[in-house]
């Protein structure tokens, strides 16, 4: 069994006086995981949570010694994340969106610059982000979370909104990141091609707590 990637202590979440997340405990190892669940069970609560992005009670461990609560800034070099519906500032173009990543995250930028421009990002990077479309925002989105050096990736409805060509591209960089030791957790309702990338397990998210098949 690999070493746990991310663990999850005591986590709860509510909004306003509705709980929403309620996960005593929950460790997982190194892999690639789908989490599933109904319409409005708590996925993309959950995955906000697990990236830090909004506030929650409990405590998340990255490789076992970095905290959400005790070194904030280092778990969120740590974990990426790529919403469903991408929403950011209009007046911001995709280039300012990438050069702030390269910036804070790291990583190597002629990688990234490479998959721009194999996912045809550089035709419109350098435009206001007011102007894209759904599919260049998601477009923009993968790039970004694969950006820096990440141990876990997480990938909010990856599959809608994107075209075939981008959708094989984004199954090379899962297997090619998780071959470099990069663990993914990814929602959704659509079937992951067992073809294309080999799952560790589910996680289904019910009650508001998560189980592992």
């Amino acid at each position: 069994m690999s070493e746990t990637v991310i663990a999850l202590h005591a986590v709860t979440k509510s909004y306003q006086s509705a709980p929403v997340l309620d996960i005593p405990r929950l460790e997982l190892p190194a892999g690639i995981y789908w989490l599933q669940g109904e319409n409005g069970a708590g996925k993309t609560t959950c995955m906000k949570v697990m990236a830090g992005l909004i506030p929650f009670k409990g405590d998340i461990i990255l490789q076992g010694n970095t905290s959400c609560r005790q070194h904030p800034v280092q778990f969120r070099r740590l974990i990426n994340y790529a919403e469903a519906e991408p929403f950011y500032p209009a007046f911001l173009t995709g280039r300012d969106l990438l050069e702030l990543y390269l910036g804070t995250k790291g990583g190597d930028r002629r990688q990234i610059t490479d998959i721009a421009a194999h996912m045809g990002i550089n035709a419109f990077v350098n435009n206001p982000v007011s102007t894209y479309s759904s599919g260049m925002l998601k477009k923009l989105s993968l790039l970004l979370a694969f950006t820096g050096n990440p141990a876990v990736i997480l990938l909010d409805e990856p599959l809608i909104t994107i075209d075939t060509r981008t959708l094989a591209i984004m199954y090379d960089l899962i297997r090619a990141r998780h071959a470099e030791g990069v663990s993914f957790l990814i929602t959704s309702h659509q079937p992951l091609d067992p073809e294309e990338i080999t799952l560790t397990g589910t996680l289904r998210i019910a009650d508001k707590n998560i189980t592992l098949n």
